[in-house]
């Protein structure tokens, strides 16, 4: 290898690196901001003290290594689906060997259904809790901005999701530098303050945790509540594996993030050991005072990078349960030309502004925010454990007794995380677990939904053959052209055909019956994604089949049907998809309830044409009316 082409391959290895630390890293680099400070919120019980200091910060230190640093960066990262990561993903993979219909694979649904709707709930708290959390600095540098807080927070958030549409290709080339630059920040002011008092490092021993604990002197449920907002943003790491690799994101938080963090939560420990008073905002008060306002810009970059992150993650996560059938299909825009992951999700943008803007406003600071964010964190891990279980047992085929005894580490501690954070339920808790269950009913309702239409159609479709047979005997009349006909089984005869078939009594000349399916991997390799049968008198049966995070592009697939010998010319060839009218059956297999929430979803959901960019002045819609 010469040695410029080795410099080159240094240099993409250090972009990708920078990379990553801007997207990945942004919520649990935030959490210095406010997890210290709400360990010693009155709530909890504790006064600054050097046991208490000590204990805090080893209870924050073992929860950072054992669950980010082992659990995720040592392990879940090897759950990988074809390089990609993150619940979905890992469900997708799990259900690969759960027999259908099994009370296994319910399971795994539902672990999978309830770990993405937390990743909603996520998605609102991040945003609120991150920049409410660096603007409350203002406080800090002058007591005249108090009660800005608030709608400063709520006009930068407003100016981010408004920005969402145009894409992160520009500003995203910032994200890294800038996120690098906040890391060494924090990093320093911790040294800072541990050289000041380096008695503080005591709190590396767990002992000082559990003593803590033990003690009497706090609340231990509502400790842990707030220590968990410390490991916020390790589900992100696996998440996002799929874009930086598992090495780069192994590298990044033991040379970087690691350090970076344990070193500011030190810092700000040794502060509270010599002024007690700093529990204000220990954060901003590690800093000289000199320092404190570009600190500020600087948390705010942070925040706002972290919320980022989080969106993204959220458009993503629609992406992939909209192709794994658990949501309704949504109008997904891809922002650039380059980067395939990066999309934009109109209705889902709309819905966590107002949400995030509502939770600002409700709550007005971060502490208020705590026990609701750990929540939604703490039960995505849960989710995550369960079925991480599952897959290193039967799928990678770990012994069981290693597997069963790290799962019950881990499920341990999460359970500890999300049973503390449960106690704080009236206190704001009930919002992510009413946005998580909600979620899941949608989920679960449209799932449902859709499996009882397709048995439906079963019960009184033709089978192809028979038409075939007609065609064969010439007892239809053939048209010029070529017609589409959209289906989910390739074997029976789509409701639009027979539609068309009693209302125009003709037939093109070239009918393909056309099923869009979804693999259970991330991807498609574009030579795996068209399958062709040609059929006697001018039928064929074409699949195009593609990954839970691609987009499908009907037409352009088509046009590779030539290489079968097969040929639809634009202007020649016309689509025919079915629209449905539902209707509410006070015998149907949904309560009543859930059968009425269908019926909204489905006429909330794009429609064929919209979804699979189908040309509309080709497209016929032959309505039908359906009872559920």
């Amino acid at each position: 290898m010469s040695i410029a082409s080795s410099d080159g391959a240094q240099r993409m290895k250090l972009a990708l690196h920078v990379a990553a630390i801007g997207v990945v890293f942004g919520d649990i680099g935030t959490s210095p901001l406010y997890t210290i400070r709400q360990c010693f919120d009155p709530a909890v019980g504790l006064k600054p003290t050097p046991e208490s200091v000590a204990g805090v910060l080893s209870l924050v230190f073992w929860a950072i290594t054992l669950i980010v640093m082992v659990k995720y960066v040592i392990f879940i990262l090897q759950a990988d689906n074809k390089g990609e990561g993150g619940v979905l993903a890992l469900t997708a993979l799990a259900l690969k060997k759960a027999p259908p219909r099994s009370y296994l694979a319910i399971a795994l649904v539902g672990a999978g259904m309830l770990g993405a709707a937390f990743f909603y709930g996520d998605g609102i708290l991040t945003p609120a809790i991150s920049v409410l959390g660096a603007v409350e600095g203002l406080e800090v540098i002058s007591p005249a901005f108090s009660g800005m807080t608030v709608p400063i927070s709520a006009a930068l958030l407003i100016v981010l999701f408004l920005a969402q549409k145009n894409g992160t290709a520009r500003v995203g080339a910032w994200f890294g530098p800038v996120m690098t630059v906040w890391f060494v920040t924090i990093g320093v002011l911790g040294i800072y303050g541990i050289i000041q008092h380096p008695a503080v490092l005591a709190g590396l021993d767990p002992r000082a945790g559990l003593s803590l604990l033990l003690s009497g002197q706090t609340r231990p449920l509502l400790l842990l509540g707030a220590v968990v907002l410390a490991i916020t943003g390790a589900e992100a790491l696996y998440a996002d594996m799929g874009h930086f690799g598992r090495s780069t994101i192994r590298h990044v938080w033991i040379s970087l993030v690691w350090p970076a963090l344990v070193l500011n939560y030190f810092g700000q420990g040794a502060l509270l050991l010599y002024n007690p008073e700093a529990i204000a905002n220990p954060f901003y008060l590690l800093a000289p005072e000199f320092l404190r306002i570009p600190l500020l810009i600087l948390a705010t970059m942070a925040a706002i990078i972290a919320s980022q992150a989080v969106i993204s993650g959220a458009f993503s996560v629609t992406s992939q349960a909209v192709e794994l059938g658990w949501l309704p299909r949504v109008r997904i825009r891809h922002t650039s030309a380059r980067e395939s992951g990066q999309i934009y999700v109109p209705q889902i943008n709309a819905a966590l502004m107002v949400g995030v803007l509502a939770v600002v406003l409700g709550f007005e600071t971060s502490a208020r925010l705590a026990y609701a964010y750990g929540i939604a964190v703490t039960g995505t891990m849960v989710m995550t454990t369960c079925i991480g279980f599952y897959y290193f047992r039967r799928i990678a085929g770990w012994p069981l007794i290693p597997v069963a005894a790290l799962a019950l580490l881990f499920f341990t501690i999460d359970m500890s995380f999300l049973v503390s954070n449960l106690t704080k339920v009236l206190e704001g808790g009930w919002l992510p677990l009413a946005i998580g269950f909600s979620l899941v009913a949608v989920m679960e309702t449209w799932r449902r939904g859709r499996r009882i239409l397709a048995e439906q159609f079963l019960d009184g479709a033709v089978p192809l053959e028979t038409l075939l047979k007609q065609a064969a005997d010439q007892k239809i009349q053939r048209v010029k052209g070529a017609a589409v006909f959209l289906t989910s089984n390739l074997d029976m005869v789509p409701t639009a055909l027979l539609h068309n078939l009693k209302h125009n009594q003709v037939l093109h000349k070239r009918v393909a019956l056309l099923r869009v399916s979804v693999a259970d991997t991330p991807r498609v390799p574009l030579g795996e994604q068209l399958r062709v049968e040609t059929l006697p008198n001018g039928f064929a049966r074409i699949e195009i089949s593609h990954g839970f995070m691609q987009t499908v592009d009907v037409p352009e697939a088509l046009e590779r049907c030539r290489t079968h010998g097969l040929d639809f010319p634009p202007m020649e060839t016309s689509y025919f998809v079915s629209r449905q009218t539902l209707v509410h059956e006070h015998s149907s297999r949904m309560p009543a309830w859930q059968s009425r929430l269908f019926i909204l979803l489905m006429d909330y959901a794009l429609t064929p044409t919209e979804y699979f960019q189908l040309p509309p002045n080709r497209v016929v819609e032959l309505g039908t009316k359906t009872e559920v």
